[in-house]
């Protein structure tokens, strides 16, 4: 099959998050399965790319044309996702169009977040399918943006979403919430994120604690993820200070974008004024192969997220074997299960969090356990081909 996957979000040059994370893996699998797969990315810079790694082809574009002269109003009205999310759908079909013609594309598959496929399935006749992982119409409100771009940005969004041939989401959680919220068309086929395994495990040769500077001894909770309120940044400094007083041999250490500034205002300068720097590391934003070694190195895993679907930062974090402590939010408890491969705390609830950490420093033989379950769950339901031959089945049913 000839596959294009639409996704603004593919690394290294756009990989800025679960999505990317995902369209990477997908991608790659897809291929190792035989079939002939094009990613359709974005770009950092105007102009277009085309680049072929691990048989997979890669086409980037950024553009300027009429989408970009006809937006500038909303620009400067701040709508800034909803205007991302057309320029990204008008670059891909852009990048499509030309794609088509040079060979057919069977299927096409893109995320609802970015809306990535809104022009091609409104112009082009081709089978589509659109995978949930995070709607603006569900999770826009716990930022500060203006009304009218969430509405605009949710608008574009659900124009790709009642277009697409096929649905699918990561978790029964998302597939609930779309349909009950969203009045999205049924059905919803449930297929959660998988990822490459033996590529995790290699070894990428960095040496964490000479580059990043991170302890040596002691335990070691590690956060990866972005710095905003969604990810349950603002409970963490509570954490961090309750927990370090309690044990003088924990560590934190936190890896993300600051994008609100909440590490440089509120956490580093709290941690700082009450002694507690030496057992602290704020590393920031990472690559993919520098989060997997820290991963690698670390003992406890931490998500204190108020909004999750089917988390990339969780699935990593089992793969590496880690005992996780994460909120009970969303689809969290679909990954985890309380007890048996992680631990499960109240969303938005940071006593909650001290005492399932407190609990997990001080039992070694149950932080072993519950890796080795994390690990074995990967391994035996959210392999990176296994996943992709789940989507394949599907999407066979629509040539």
């Amino acid at each position: 099959m000839r596959i294009a996957v639409l996704s603004f979000e593919y690394p290294p040059e756009t990989g800025f998050g679960g999505i990317g994370t995902y369209s990477f893996y997908q991608a790659r699998a897809l291929a190792k399965l035989g079939h002939d797969v094009t990613v359709i990315a974005g770009a950092t810079e105007r102009g277009h790319s085309e680049v072929e790694r691990e048989g997979v082809r890669i086409l980037r574009a950024k553009l300027d044309g009429w989408p970009s002269r006809m937006l500038e109003r909303a620009r400067t009205r701040n709508c800034w996702w909803g205007v991302n999310r057309i320029e990204g759908a008008y670059a891909a079909y852009h990048s499509l169009v030309k794609l088509l013609e040079r060979q057919k594309i069977d299927f096409v598959e893109f995320p609802e977040c970015g809306a990535d496929g809104m022009i091609v399935t409104t112009l082009l006749d081709i089978p589509s399918a659109v995978k949930f992982h995070s709607p603006a119409r569900l999770i826009m409100d716990i930022y500060d943006t203006p009304k009218i771009d969430r509405e605009l940005t949710a608008f574009v969004e659900q124009i790709a979403i009642n277009q697409a041939t096929v649905r699918t989401s990561c978790s029964q959680f998302l597939a609930d919430e779309v349909a009950n919220k969203m009045a999205v068309k049924q059905p919803i086929h449930v297929i959660p994120n998988g990822i490459d395994v033996e590529m995790f495990d290699r070894d990428d040769g960095i040496d964490v604690y000479e580059r990043f500077g991170l302890p040596r001894d002691g335990i070691t909770v590690f956060f990866a993820n972005r710095m905003e309120e969604r990810k349950g940044i603002h409970l963490v400094r509570d954490m961090c200070f309750h927990v370090m007083k309690k044990y003088s041999h924990v560590n934190f250490v936190f890896a993300g974008k600051d994008l609100f500034g909440y590490m440089e205002r509120e956490i580093q300068p709290f941690i700082d004024e009450n002694g507690l720097q030496d057992r602290f590391r704020y590393v920031g934003q990472l690559d993919l192969p520098s989060v997997r070694a820290i991963l690698k190195v670390s003992d406890i895993f931490l998500i204190p997220s108020l909004w999750e679907n089917c988390p990339y930062s969780c699935i990593e974090a089992m793969t590496a074997g880690r005992a996780i402590v994460s909120s009970d939010c969303g689809g969290m408890p679909e990954l985890i299960e309380h007890d048996q491969n992680g631990v499960l705390a109240r969303n938005d609830d940071a006593p909650s969090f001290i005492q399932a950490l407190e609990r997990v420093i001080e039992d070694e033989p149950l932080r072993d356990r519950l890796g080795a379950a994390a690990r074995r769950t990967v391994e035996e339901r959210l392999t990176d081909t296994g996943i992709a031959q789940k989507a394949l089945a599907i999407y066979e049913q629509h040539l």
